[in-house]
């Protein structure tokens, strides 16, 4: 499995990067593998200001439908909407083509909350 040091990791399964004060925002290489194949994704929150550990919206697989929490406050400047026709995009490329949302970061202090690839290998039991 694939754990860029680059990135921020959350507990719920999402993995952040930074850019100045835009956070992008996916599902880890672990989430995606446990889900299975990604079928649907769906973010109606486009547009809206949440607070950390909102539910932003959901992934929906063959198996399951999973809640996608957000990672850190502040708004939701924009969706890939590539994902509304290509979801697989999560399954083949989840840090790449496959992200889902970026994010206004609200409150950079938040960021410190976030495990790094380490902490997020140990937490999952890679």
């Amino acid at each position: 499995m694939n754990f860029p040091a680059d990135l921020k990791y959350t507990k719920d399964h999402e993995w952040v990067r930074v850019e100045g004060n835009i956070a992008v925002v996916g599902i880890t290489d672990f989430a995606q593998k446990e889900l299975g194949d990604i079928v649907y994704v769906e973010v109606e929150t486009e547009g809206e200001t949440l607070e950390k550990d909102a539910v932003f919206g959901t992934v929906e697989a063959v198996k399951t439908v999973s809640d996608l929490f957000l990672p850190l406050s502040g708004e939701i400047i924009e969706f890939n909407t590539t994902l509304e026709t290509e979801p697989e995009l999560v399954n083949s490329d989840p840090y790449g083509a496959g992200w889902m949302i970026k994010l206004k970061i609200q409150d950079e202090t938040e960021l410190e909350s976030l495990m790094d690839d380490a902490a997020y290998k140990e937490a999952v039991g890679v």
